[in-house]
């Protein structure tokens, strides 16, 4: 009997609410026994919340040195793009599976080792990528949009002299003076302006 372990990933919060890596590990489980596949419960990789744009994923780091290390007859992902996004992180991964002997199989994709399949888990992985950059680029654009309107906190946190109001039903997201920090603000570019202090002399004030 073969040996398997299996990879699972999630990228989002909502994905994670949702229990995508949950339904995701089960059919990965119920191929592995449906084709008869021997999996150890410790050979069961799951990423959450890990992007699959990068291959620093602690879940797959860890199968990584197994497959290097022990020697895995079989790879079960649910998708290309659960491996990675990029197809070139798609193909860096199978090639150095299959140089340990190891192959990757797909629940959902191409299963073989022909040239057509992988010409299909090629075209996949650059779908996905291309899919992965159109999101980044139409969040970016809601975002800066939304910015510009006054209705989204761009920044980590309110900058000093202000506090960031959520939005509610009743009222757009909006930034409020704090008055007491203002008074600092101010004085601050006084001291600069009109005396001339420097930034390590406003520093110890």
């Amino acid at each position: 009997m073969s040996t398997a372990a299996i990879y699972a990933r999630v990228s989002s919060q909502r994905q994670k609410k949702d229990q995508t890596i949950a339904s995701q590990t089960a059919a990965l489980r119920a191929y592995a026994e449906r084709m008869r596949l021997e999996l150890p419960e410790e050979w069961v990789f799951e990423d959450e919340g890990h992007s699959g744009a990068t291959l620093m994923r602690p879940a797959l780091e860890r199968l990584r040195d197994l497959v290097a290390q022990v020697g895995v007859d079989v790879v079960v992902v649910y998708a290309p793009d659960r491996l990675a996004r990029k197809f070139a992180y798609q193909a860096l991964l199978i090639e150095e599976f299959a140089r340990a002997g190891t192959r990757v199989e797909f629940v959902r994709g191409p299963r073989g080792d022909s040239p057509e399949d992988q010409l299909l888990v090629q075209f996949q992985g650059m779908f996905a990528e291309y899919e992965k950059a159109q999101l980044m680029e139409r969040y970016r654009r809601g975002k800066t949009y939304r910015a510009r309107a006054g209705s989204v906190n761009v920044l980590s946190g309110a900058p000093f002299g202000y506090r960031f109001v959520r939005k509610t039903p009743e009222c757009a997201a909006r930034y409020e003076i704090v008055e007491t920090e203002a008074a600092l603000v101010a004085e601050l570019f006084r001291r600069y302006v009109d005396e001339g202090a420097s930034i390590a002399e406003l520093t110890r004030w």
